[in-house]
């Protein structure tokens, strides 16, 4: 039977799978990813680490059986989106990536703004001006790293980077491309004078393709850096989060997947975008749909400040403190007697847009124990995901499942708080490898060894389905409507604040 190999491009670590069609996993592997900062605000990564790491994740793949690699038919990657790599005419890296998540270049993104009619930016590329947009940064590079700008000659993402190690050929996945703001929706393609607001030539961006076309075969070079079989196709891939969700089953329209890792994302498939500034767009990896999305800066992250900041104390001893804070939230009522938390830590992405804004604990007592703040702050990420949706169906965008993924998702606790507070079921996954499992399906489908786009979710495990209580639908609705107004309320103050 045919193989597929599929490689993700993270933050903190390079993941590989490799898949016997139709539906066996025969191994995961992965290498840790070193991110750099610098600088407050910063977020750098060493291209040559990804490569290094691709390397090595496929030899010990292949090395699982050995008898598959001739079985291969294709290979895909995916990576974070948008992230900068830059090349100079001779093919040389200029500089560590600029990662999607620096938030160095917050002057020119209020410069940016005060240029461009929003509203326009906004319908023509689907996306706000926000730090995400890549022309931002390259203004923030020209001013501040000349010599580095002056030599790009090659500009493109984490996975674009990667399949141009493995190929020879520059392309361009759309994905990253809508999401750096260069993408005119009217056509699907690159529009000069967008790209000119980063103050580069469109020539510097290869041709764009979609998830599944076959972007170039394994060179002889990489095929001896890898063990790939040399000639073997090579899909465009897709962005991380996207591949994620796609494989966990947001397939319909209206399905909806919220991750609970160190950030939240919630992600949705649709089949026609309406561009909003308060959510993202990309492009799904099933031609002719869309996935518009949230990111929500530090909700697990929050969670680990709480432990490691508040209730170290009183979790000493047990050896999985969120477990034991879980047990003391669930024997606090809904509402955590008037205690809330915003859970913007880091600053807030989606949906307030709004880099000011500041972890707030309000309404503590003496009364009050670490147990109430810890099911507040359960409580204010659940309030935020409602959030996301409330935008979602202010769209028209149906909102129909809802599947609960990474490593918060193992707190039925935290879980039972979200169905209650969007009164809605939410299914857990189970064994869901990630990214690398869309990337390795959109390769299979494009190499012609399969054209069920819904293969990719059988390979993830369902677990349990939890139900919202009814009994406790009225006390979140306050409690939403109370959560909502304490930003409106203090994001003045946020501002008056950050300027001293």
């Amino acid at each position: 039977m045919p193989a597929v190999i599929g490689i993700d491009i993270g933050t903190t670590s390079t993941i590989g799978i490799l898949i016997d069609l139709p539906g066996r996993i025969v191994s995961v592997v992965s290498r840790p990813v070193e991110l750099l900062s610098l600088h407050p605000g910063w977020a750098e990564e060493d291209p040559d680490q990804w490569w290094r790491n691709t390397c090595a994740v496929i030899r010990e793949l292949l090395a699982v059986e050995p008898a598959l690699a001739g079985s291969l038919v294709g290979i895909g990657v995916a990576g974070m989106v948008p992230a900068m790599v830059m090349l100079d005419a001779e093919g040389e890296i200029i500089r560590r990536s600029i990662q999607q998540s620096d938030g160095r270049a917050t002057a020119e993104v209020d410069a940016l703004i005060a240029e461009v009619d929003n509203a326009s930016f906004l319908r023509r590329t689907g996306n706000g001006v926000t730090q995400q947009i890549v022309a931002t940064k390259l203004r923030w590079l020209e001013k501040h790293e000349p010599d580095a700008f002056a030599r790009i000659a090659t500009l493109f993402g984490s996975y674009d980077f990667i399949n141009w190690k493995l190929t020879g050929a520059r392309r361009l996945e759309h994905n990253w491309a809508l999401e750096a703001g260069f993408v005119d929706l009217a056509d699907g393609q690159i529009a000069v004078d967008l790209v000119a607001l980063g103050g580069i030539a469109a020539e510097v961006l290869p041709a764009i393709a979609e998830s599944q076309a076959v972007i170039g075969h394994v060179s002889a070079e990489a095929a001896a850096e890898t063990g790939l079989p040399e000639g073997l196709p090579v899909v465009a891939g897709t962005a991380d989060h996207v591949a994620s969700a796609y494989a966990a089953g947001v397939i319909a329209e209206g399905d909806v997947l919220l991750k609970f890792g160190g950030a939240g994302d919630v992600l949705i498939a649709v089949d026609d975008a309406v561009p909003d500034r308060r959510i993202f767009l990309d492009r799904h990896v099933i031609p002719g749909r869309f996935m518009p999305n949230g990111c929500m800066a530090a909700t697990g992250s929050m969670l680990n400040w709480i432990v490691n900041g508040f209730a170290s104390g009183a979790a000493a001893g047990h050896c999985n403190p969120h477990g034991f804070l879980d047990s003391l939230a669930a024997e606090i009522a809904p509402g955590s007697e008037g205690v809330f938390v915003l859970p913007y830590f880091l600053g807030e992405k989606s949906p307030v847009q709004d880099p000011l804004a500041r972890g707030t604990i309000s309404g503590l007592s003496l009364n009050h124990t670490v147990g109430h703040l810890w099911r507040a702050a359960l409580e204010g990420v659940g309030y935020a995901f409602l959030h996301h949706l409330e935008v979602f169906r202010e769209l028209g965008y149906p909102v129909r499942r809802l599947l609960v993924s990474d490593g918060g998702s193992r707190s039925t606790v935290w879980m039972q708080i979200v169905a209650d507070i969007i009164q809605m079921p939410v299914q857990r996954l189970e064994g869901h490898p990630g990214s690398c499992l869309g990337a390795a399906w959109v390769a299979a489908i494009g190499a012609g060894a399969t054209d069920d786009w819904s293969g990719a979710s059988r390979l993830v495990r369902y677990g349990e389905v939890i139900t919202p209580n009814p009994g406790h639908a009225d006390v979140y609705a306050h409690g939403y409507k109370q959560f909502r107004a304490l930003y409106s309320r203090l994001a003045p103050w946020f501002v008056e604040n950050n300027q001293g």
